[in-house]
């Protein structure tokens, strides 16, 4: 196998919901310089929230301004530029963006991609390149009714999984393209290509239009997992000449091509420096994570908690996602379970902004919560599918031994509000009065420890409980966490006693940047091998010794423990089962 060569770099970027990372690698695959762009604080005049804008004329809607994303790029370029990052040594560059976003490129647009100028930033050069100025992003779920429709159309929900790798999720690339083609059938029209972050971003260092990549392209209800190409039939069930705008496929490991003449002139990039196709922020989690082994689950605590493993041989179905592997050319990721998190915004209400409050509050409660389950949710949830609202639970007789006996009773609140309280002036959690009561804001307010420990174990059994149904091992071999929350050792004490496994950390809590790094030289050890080479023949020999390494940050706790948990989580199950019968969007 060909070597990296002495001295080199490798750049890896997130354009992830809230901000834009980007990570070096040298050649022994030790992280040598960061940085980032944080939209709302660095770019203040698009007046973001989170990164997103939410519309509240469309429910549900939630977007992002493209032109914020490539003036971001310029930023952090510059940034890096003045650390002292000499992109000469650049070798290649990848990365990641998040999952399901997309980006319409007017007619006409390809020429332009080709023939910037050096001495103008983009931002001043893509003004009117997009024929939709507000890209649909991974939490919109404005989508539906486009879902069933597509569903419909290729046979049922069941066989859109059988060949996508999922049913029809309204967060997902498809669903959004056909609402845009039925409400703005001029935008669509517009249109001569489509992207995702991935390959937008990819495209505008390539110089020219990136494909798809296998990983990221999954996340779209568009591709054939099998084939890995474009499914003819859901193709036709979303929008007339779509294949045309989405262009052909690539394996993520593949080159786009060199890095584009604007950045060689104006950063001094090496005129051979690759741009390897960018993917997904989950593929290029499970990259960053080195999840090789089944057995392994990554859980990733940033916008939305996440859980991964892989497979050689998954079983789509109603729940979960299955994606082609990015760094394994036969094998398959798997996401059992992504809910929206909550724990932010919980620590800003109960905890006033601090995280050290809320672990003193999460710690006076005992493991298992007295038997109360608590179902918090702010936005409409990916999985499970369910509406805006809190539902509260106390499991009367629960002694963690089993069921038997155990009586559940609904209730509006745990324990009286005078149990705990804070100065009135504290941030009020926004929840949406159409889908909870004043008296579930001064819950919020009045009962933090007993809303922390409810919030952050139902957080931990959900996805125990989804990745045992999807079929992922129990307890799993280990945990990799990252994410911006897998600092906080309160969190990953509760998670491995949950899970009844050790819990191990990353040194960098962005692993998909990191990721994309990795990936940049994976795909330049590709390009000069010929062929594919396995991902762990690039580190196997230095992974203790390089920023990929991983350490045991939470053991875990007794068997007792993780079974009387195990009991909790087949009742918490058999709830949400209910309510998604009940109040679910399928």
């Amino acid at each position: 196998m060909a070597a990296l060569p002495p001295g080199s770099f490798f750049l890896g970027f997130d354009s992830s919901t809230q901000s834009l990372k980007a990570t070096v690698l040298d050649s022994n695959l030790n992280v040598i310089q960061l940085d980032q762009i944080h939209f709302d604080s660095d770019l203040p005049h698009y007046k973001t929230k989170d990164g997103v804008y939410r519309d509240p004329s469309d429910s549900g809607r939630i977007v992002s301004p493209t032109l914020m994303w490539i003036e971001a790029l310029d930023l952090v370029l510059q940034r890096l530029s003045k650390s002292g990052l000499d992109f000469g040594k650049v070798a290649a560059l990848s990365g990641s963006g998040q999952q399901h976003g997309s980006v319409y490129w007017k007619n006409g647009t390809s020429s332009l991609l080709s023939s910037l100028d050096p001495n103008k930033p983009l931002l001043d050069q893509f003004r009117n390149a997009f024929s939709i100025g507000e890209s649909p992003i991974w939490m919109d779920s404005s989508t539906t009714a486009q879902c069933r429709e597509i569903e419909e159309a290729v046979g049922g929900a069941i066989e859109l999984a059988r060949i996508t790798g999922s049913r029809g999720y309204e967060r997902f690339t498809g669903p959004q393209i056909k609402k845009i083609f039925q409400k703005q059938p001029e935008v669509y029209n517009g249109t001569e290509r489509i992207s995702l972050v991935s390959s937008f971003m990819a495209s505008i260092f390539a110089g020219k239009y990136a494909s798809i990549d296998h990983a990221d392209g999954a996340g779209m209800n568009l591709m054939d997992i099998e084939k890995r190409t474009w499914s003819k039939v859901a193709l036709e069930a979303t929008a007339p000449g779509l294949e045309e705008k989405l262009g052909p496929l690539a394996p993520a490991y593949a080159i786009v091509g060199s890095i584009a003449s604007y950045f060689i002139e104006r950063y001094k990039f090496n005129k051979d420096c690759l741009v390897v196709h960018w993917s997904g922020d989950n593929p290029n989690s499970l990259a960053g994570l080195t999840l090789s082994v089944p057995g392994d689950l990554g859980i990733s605590l940033g916008t939305s908690d996440t859980v991964i493993g892989i497979s050689s041989d998954p079983k789509p179905g109603l729940e979960g996602h299955v994606f082609p592997n990015p760094v394994d050319t036969k094998g398959y990721m798997v996401i059992p379970y992504m809910e929206l998190v909550f724990d932010l915004e919980v620590r800003n209400s109960c905890a006033q902004s601090s995280w050290e409050t809320f672990n003193k509050l999460l710690e006076q409660t005992p493991p298992l919560n007295g038997g109360k389950l608590g179902f918090y949710y702010k936005d409409h949830e990916i999985l499970p599918p369910l509406p805006i609202g809190f539902h509260r639970y106390i499991l009367q007789n629960f002694s963690g031994a089993s069921l038997e006996g155990v009586k559940e009773q609904e209730v509006k609140e745990f324990d009286p509000p005078s149990e705990v309280s804070y100065p009135s002036e504290r941030p009020v959690l926004p929840v949406s009065p159409t889908a909870s009561t004043e008296t579930d804001i001064l819950f919020v307010q009045n009962n933090p420890k007993f809303q922390i420990r409810a919030i952050v174990e139902g957080q931990f059994l959900s996805m125990r409980g989804h990745a045992e149904r999807f079929g992922m091992p129990v307890p799993p071999k280990r945990i990799i966490a990252t994410g911006g929350a897998s600092t906080n050792q309160s969190l990953l004490k509760s998670m491995a006693s949950v899970f009844g496994c050790g819990v191990y950390t990353v040194q960098r809590p962005d692993s998909a940047s990191l990721g994309a790094a990795l990936r940049a030289a994976h795909g330049w050890i590709c390009s000069k091998q010929g062929s594919f080479v396995p991902i762990a023949d690039l580190y196997s020999d230095k992974l203790e010794k390089s920023s990929l390494s991983c350490k045991l940050s939470a053991s875990p706790g007794s068997n007792e423990v993780a079974s009387k948990y195990g009991v909790l989580m087949k009742k918490r199950m058999e709830i949400e089962k209910r309510l998604v019968e009940k109040l679910g969007r399928y």
